[in-house]
């Protein structure tokens, strides 16, 4: 039906083949955009019909009059292409909910990954999570190279992990085993604090940057004897008294946030970008270190900060005074915790002596963490009374739990005298020598021959190192804490029937030769050119770790190794 006031010129109502039919031609594309539309929008909307050019109408259709009686006036125009993103963006969602209900999948390659990165492989590659929840996987290094994976939670400390390995490893826990990161490419190396965290160290390491597990006996020795650590003339609080401080008040003076003490001396600083070195008097303070631009003065108009302590760390140099011309071997490096791992972000510094660099780096250590490092100290002490799940059922052999005792009478004795208890060791020794001679004559039942036994006794021992350099007996001696009593022995590289005892004493390594000596067709190991004979060289330790002897200690600490 035509409206009465529209009036339209007449026309061939009868169309050719050639022709279009225009209702059914707009009636098809309605149907296909309608059906395309749903098919995107998903369920949730309701389908609307669509015209030509993409814009919605009403539900209801328009007649074929009214669009015939329109067509003269209105001029058809082409069905543009829409962009369609809805099926793609579908996909993506429903791809992300089937991954994200996926457990993560831990790495079985954990040292190709960068630290920066996630040690864990996410299905779908997914972000990482968050650092402060879950499990992380950390590998751990021993001496030997051989490393092992261990899955650790984000919360836990470098004593912790420790004492997780002491347990899975069955050595002795004597609260001396430390952490260590370890920086090949630098040539740089720290043990961790007890109470930092692990994951967050290895976090800020760099790609090359590994953890090592090893024996540190001077972690703690600071404050059994800071005297030795903390001369008097290095520290300004003592050159001010003008007299001797005691060792308990030293300590106190560190620790205590009202006190400002001050560790003062010469130092070589690398210049930046520089071979060379140059010698400057230094400050070391609670806020920071600084250097003197004028001689060896104070005042805060000569004063220049090198280093925060807050936002740094402190490192040993180990790879000698060869790689950075170093006027000595005492080297040491202040690296901030943001570095890249580029030289010239690393304060290279170099002391005089040994004991004025430790005394350069437990002054840091003590003023950038102060009473906590105290507390990990005490610690281990507070949960000796507790039985710890990681405690290994080991006794430890030290000084105070080896006695010379005297069983010749009805009841044992203790022997104080250690000229007593010298001669007790050298009449056991005959003893046995009598009791080997005739075991000699009757003939031993065992397959092992008494002397071929003596000699290969020792191998099993933690404190033998075999065949090793009087410069490795050095860098191993260095490395686990140079405390009086360290020791270990070795195959002397002179004498190949001898060996030799590794010794420090006074932050200084000595070196004694233990020559065999043959009596009466048996050979015996001596200290002191036959004076005192063993018939093994385990006799002859666990003598010395009784008896100093010729030597200037006891045997305390024996160099520990331990495969993980």
């Amino acid at each position: 039906r035509v409206p009465d006031h529209k009036f339209i010129r007449p026309c061939n109502l009868y169309l050719s083949e050639d022709d279009v039919d225009l209702e059914a031609l707009v009636n098809d594309m309605n149907s296909s955009l309608e059906s395309l539309y749903s098919s995107c929008s998903g369920p949730q909307t309701e389908s609307t019909p669509l015209l030509h050019n993409g814009h919605h109408t009403s539900p209801e259709l328009p007649s074929s009059s009214s669009l015939s009686a329109d067509l003269p006036r209105t001029s058809l125009r082409r069905s543009q292409p829409m962009h369609i993103l809805a099926v793609r963006r579908l996909q993506e969602e429903e791809l992300q909910l089937r991954t994200s209900s996926l457990p993560a999948i831990p790495n079985p390659f954990p040292e190709l990954c960068s630290p920066a990165s996630s040690p864990v492989l996410s299905p779908g590659s997914l972000p990482p999570g968050d650092p402060t929840t879950g499990k992380h996987i950390v590998k751990i290094f021993s001496e030997d190279g051989v490393g092992k994976v261990v899955e650790i939670p984000a919360d836990m400390m470098a004593r912790d992990l420790c004492q997780l390995l002491v347990y899975k490893s069955h050595c002795l826990d004597d609260n001396s085993w430390v952490l260590v990161e370890h920086h090949p490419l630098l040539g740089l190396e720290r043990c961790l604090e007890d109470h930092e965290l692990v994951v967050q160290v290895q976090a800020s390491m760099n790609s090359d940057g590994r953890f090592l597990f090893r024996k540190n006996y001077a972690k703690y020795e600071f404050f059994r004897n800071p005297l030795t650590f903390f001369p008097e003339h290095m520290v300004a609080w003592c050159q001010e008294t003008n007299h001797t401080i005691p060792p308990s008040q030293l300590l106190q003076n560190f620790l205590s946030t009202n006190s400002c003490p001050e560790i003062q001396g010469y130092l070589y600083i690398k210049e930046v970008g520089r071979k060379s070195w140059k010698k400057v008097y230094m400050f070391l303070r609670r806020s920071g270190l600084y250097c003197s631009t004028k001689g060896a003065s104070k005042e805060p108009r000569h004063l220049q900060l090198l280093a925060d302590l807050e936002d740094s760390n402190i490192f040993t140099v180990i790879t000698g005074k060869k790689q950075h011309s170093a006027p000595t071997d005492f080297e040491f490096c202040i690296k901030p915790n943001k570095s890249r791992g580029e030289m010239k972000e690393l304060r290279m510094l170099c002391a005089e002596d040994e004991q004025s660099r430790t005394c350069w780096m437990t002054g840091f250590r003590l003023f950038k963490y102060g009473i906590i490092l105290y507390q990990n100290y005490k610690l281990p002490q507070q949960r000796k009374p507790l039985l710890s799940p990681f405690s290994a059922p080991v006794r430890s052999v030290s000084e105070n739990s080896l006695v010379a005792m005297d069983f010749s009478g009805r009841i044992g004795r203790v022997i104080d005298n250690p000229v007593e208890a010298q001669c007790a060791a050298m009449e056991e020794g005959h003893t046995w020598r009598k009791r080997t001679q005739r075991m000699n004559v009757i003939g031993s039942q065992s397959p092992l021959h008494h002397s071929t036994l003596n000699s290969v006794i020792h191998i099993a021992q933690l404190w033998y190192y075999g065949r090793i350099t009087r410069e490795e007996s050095h860098r191993i001696i260095h490395q686990q804490g140079q405390v009086d009593g360290l020791f270990l022995v070795r195959v002397s590289q002179s004498n190949p029937k001898a060996f030799v005892l590794t010794l420090c004493h006074h932050k200084k390594i000595k070196h004694f030769q233990i020559l065999p000596c043959e009596e009466d067709g048996q050979v015996f190991f001596s200290l002191d050119d036959g004076v005192t004979k063993f018939t093994d060289l385990i006799q002859l330790v666990e003598f010395y770790q009784l008896n100093r002897g010729v030597l200037p200690c006891k045997l305390k600490h024996p160099c520990t190794v331990v495969a993980l």
